[in-house]
C-alpha cells in the first residue's frame, strides 16, 4: 500500500523524453505543484513521486521510458510513478501493466496530473487514462519552460495534419491546432516578464500556426517581435512547404529573430519522399536553403533526415547522401528508421535490415560532422553576440551565438544570462570557439 501522498510535503521528480515541445509541457505541468506541498528533486534521487513525460517517435524512446520506470521503482519501491504523454496516448495498456505505474495519462489529460494525484490518494488505485477519440478535436494547452535561466521553450502549436506514412504523432497528439495570435502573445508577455533572454518557438508543425483561426505563422512573428523584454527569438522546425520566402525575409530584417533555421528534409530522394507521404520535393528544399543563404550567408541551417526507410535502396541512399553533400546545410539530425505500429510504412515491402540502417546512419552522421566543422570554420573571425548559460562545467561555461555556434569561456557567475559581444577566433580540438 502506498503511503498517503498529499498530507505532507512530498518529493517529486520529473523526467522528459523526446522533443522541445515535451520539455515546455513538463515545465508547465511541474509549476502546478506548489512548493509548500512538494519539493522537486532530480530524477536520479529518491522521490515519493516520479513523473515521466514520454515519447513514442521510436522504439528506443519507448524502451528508455520502461527503463526509467524500473530505475524509479528500484530507488523507491513505495513511490508512485506517473507516465504521461505520447507513449501513454498510443499504448496505455502496455504501460498500465508495468508494476509500479499508478497513473497513465494521454496528451490532453496530462495537464490534469495534479488533480489525478489527489484522486489517487482517495481512490488508492490506478487512474485510467482520459483518451479522446481520434475524430474529437482536442484543446490547446499553451506552455513554456522555465528550467533554464537563459532560454525558454515556448509551445505555440500542437498536433499535425500531415499523416506521413512512418509517423505516429497525429495519433499521439491529434490534429494541428494553436491558440489565436492574441492569445499566444499574451503567453509570450508572461515569458517576457521573467529573466529569460531567449525563447525557442516550439510545436509539432509550427508553420501551421493559426490555420484553424484564419491566421498565419508569419502574422504571428510580425507581432511577436514587437514585445518588449524578448531579446532573442529562435524558430524551431518549419516544414519546407510552409517556410515561405516572407518568413525568411522577416528573419533577415528583424534583429530579434535569430539567423537559425531547422528544416525537416527526411530524405534527399524524391522517390523516398513520395513513399514517406511528404508534401515537397528535394528541389523545394534546395530553394529554401538558397533563399536563406542569399539573405543570411552565415545562418545556421539544420535539417532532419531519416535513413533506412522501407524501399530506400542502396542507390537511393547514395542519392540522399549526395544531395546532402551538395546542399549548403550546416548539419543534419540523423534518425534511423524505426517501425511503428499503426503506420503504413510498417507494412511496406523492401524493409531495410537493422544492420544496414545503422551503417547508413554512421555514414550520414560522418557527413553531418564534416558539414558542421566547415560551418563553424566559415564563421571564424566573425563578430557576434553570445548568450551565456548557467552550468559550471569543470570551470567553464557554454553559450551560443545568434546563429547557434557553441562557445565556451572560463566560468563567471556575473556572465550567466548575459548577452555579450564576442569575436570568434580560437577553436578547441572539438571545434568549439573559446572566448
Amino acid at each position: 500500500m502506498h503511503p498517503c501522498i498529499m498530507n505532507e510535503r512530498k518529493t517529486i521528480a520529473f523526467h522528459t523524453l523526446g522533443c522541445k515541445l515535451n520539455f515546455s509541457e513538463t515545465s508547465s505541468i511541474s509549476r502546478k505543484f506548489p512548493g509548500g506541498e512538494f519539493k522537486q528533486v532530480g530524477f536520479g534521487e529518491k522521490a515519493d513521486i516520479y513523473v515521466i513525460n514520454s515519447c513514442s517517435v521510436t522504439k528506443n524512446a519507448e524502451k528508455r521510458c520502461k527503463a526509467l520506470i524500473r530505475q524509479a521503482m528500484k530507488r523507491n519501491p513505495q513511490a508512485h510513478v506517473a507516465v504521461i504523454g505520447c507513449f501513454s496516448q498510443i499504448n496505455p495498456e502496455e504501460l498500465k501493466a508495468i508494476p509500479g505505474v499508478d497513473i497513465v495519462l494521454g496528451n490532453a489529460d496530462k495537464f490534469n496530473l495534479f488533480e489525478h494525484l489527489k484522486n489517487l490518494e482517495t481512490a488508492g488505485k490506478q487512474v485510467n487514462p482520459d483518451l479522446f477519440p481520434e475524430e474529437r478535436p482536442e484543446g490547446f494547452f499553451p506552455s513554456y519552460s522555465m528550467d533554464d535561466r537563459t532560454r525558454s521553450f515556448f509551445k505555440i502549436q500542437d498536433g499535425c495534419d500531415y499523416f506521413c506514412t512512418y509517423c505516429t504523432i497525429p495519433l499521439a497528439r491529434g490534429r494541428s491546432r494553436s491558440d489565436t495570435i492574441a492569445g499566444t502573445l499574451k503567453t509570450a508577455r508572461e515569458i517576457a516578464r521573467t529573466s529569460m533572454k531567449e525563447i525557442v518557438l516550439s510545436g509539432v508543425n509550427i508553420g501551421d500556426f493559426g490555420k484553424i483561426h484564419g491566421e498565419t505563422f508569419y502574422g504571428f512573428l510580425k507581432e511577436l517581435v514587437k514585445i518588449e523584454g524578448l531579446e532573442r527569438i529562435r524558430i524551431s522546425s518549419v516544414e519546407p512547404d510552409l517556410l515561405e520566402d516572407r518568413i525568411i525575409e522577416l528573419v533577415a530584417a528583424e534583429p530579434k529573430l535569430m539567423p537559425h533555421f531547422h528544416i525537416p528534409l527526411q530524405a534527399g530522394s524524391d522517390e523516398v519522399l513520395k513513399a514517406m507521404g511528404r508534401k515537397y520535393n528535394i528541389s523545394d528544399f534546395y530553394k529554401r536553403v538558397e533563399k536563406i543563404r542569399s539573405l543570411l550567408p552565415h545562418a545556421c541551417i539544420a535539417a532532419d533526415l531519416i535513413v533506412g526507410f522501407p524501399s530506400e535502396t542502396n542507390s537511393l541512399f547514395e542519392e540522399s547522401l549526395s544531395f546532402v553533400k551538395n546542399t549548403d546545410v550546416s548539419y543534419i539530425h540523423v534518425f534511423t528508421y524505426s517501425e511503428r505500429e499503426n503506420t503504413r510504412a510498417g507494412k511496406f515491402p523492401g524493409q531495410v535490415s537493422v544492420a544496414e540502417r545503422n551503417h547508413r546512419s554512421r555514414q550520414m552522421q560522418e557527413l553531418s560532422a564534416q558539414k558542421k566543422k566547415a560551418f563553424y570554420y566559415k564563421n571564424k573571425g566573425m563578430e557576434t553576440t553570445v548568450l551565456w548559460e548557467k552550468e559550471n562545467q569543470q570551470g567553464m561555461m557554454n553559450g551560443f551565438t545568434e546563429n547557434y555556434i557553441k562557445t565556451k569561456t572560463p566560468f563567471q557567475e556575473d556572465l550567466v544570462n548575459e548577452i555579450i559581444p564576442v569575436k570568434l577566433n580560437i577553436q578547441d580540438a572539438d571545434g568549439v570557439y573559446i572566448i
